[in-house]
C-alpha cells in the first residue's frame, strides 16, 4: 500500500451523475492507497443497464450489481518486477447510491470503499470464502482507516 506504485488510471463516465462528486484525483487517491504493486487500471462509472449487461455477460447474472472488476492477469504466477497489474473496474452508479442510501453512507465513502475493493480484487484478493474474505476485509478496513474513512463492516 505505497504512494510510490506507478499507477496509469483511465477515469471514465458514461453515466456523468457522480462527474462532480467523485473526481479523478480522489479515485487516483483511494486507488494509490490499495495498491501493492504497479498497476493499469480504468475505472468506469455505468448507469443500472450497462451494469446489468456486464453482469449478466459475463458472470452470467442477471442484475445489476455495485462493482465489477475485470482483472486481465489475474492468476498469472508472479508478476514480473516492472509487469503492472491490468484490470478494469466497473462501478454501477444506481447499485452505488442506491446501498449508500440503505447503509445510511454518504456516496463518496461508499464509492472509495468499492474502489478499494475493487483494486484488492485486481491484485488476486478474492471473497470466496470465510479466511479469504476476513482476510479480503481486514485489508479493506485497514486501508480505508488511513483515508480517514470508517470500518465499512461495522455494524
Amino acid at each position: 500500500m505505497s504512494e510510490k506504485n506507478k499507477l496509469s488510471l483511465s477515469v471514465q463516465y458514461p453515466d456523468t451523475r457522480l462527474e462532480t462528486l467523485i473526481t479523478r484525483p480522489k479515485i487516483r487517491r483511494w486507488v494509490q492507497a490499495a495498491l501493492f504493486a504497479p498497476a493499469e487500471l480504468t475505472i468506469r462509472f455505468v448507469d443500472a443497464e450497462e451494469g446489468r449487461d456486464l453482469n449478466r455477460d459475463y458472470r452470467e447474472k442477471d442484475y445489476a450489481t455495485n462493482v465489477l472488476t475485470f482483472a486481465y492477469n489475474e492468476g498469472e504466477a508472479e508478476l514480473a518486477d516492472d509487469e503492472p497489474t491490468r484490470a478494469d473496474i466497473i462501478l454501477c452508479t444506481d447499485v452505488l447510491e442506491k446501498e449508500a442510501a440503505e447503509q445510511q453512507k454518504s456516496v463518496e465513502e461508499h464509492t472509495a470503499h468499492l474502489i478499494v475493493h475493487g483494486v484488492l480484487h485486481a491484485q488476486g484478493y478474492d471473497h470466496m470464502d470465510d479466511e479469504e474474505a476476513t482476510e479480503m476485509e481486514g485489508l479493506e478496513t485497514e486501508i480505508l482507516a488511513k483515508l480517514g474513512i470508517t470500518d465499512p463492516y461495522k455494524e
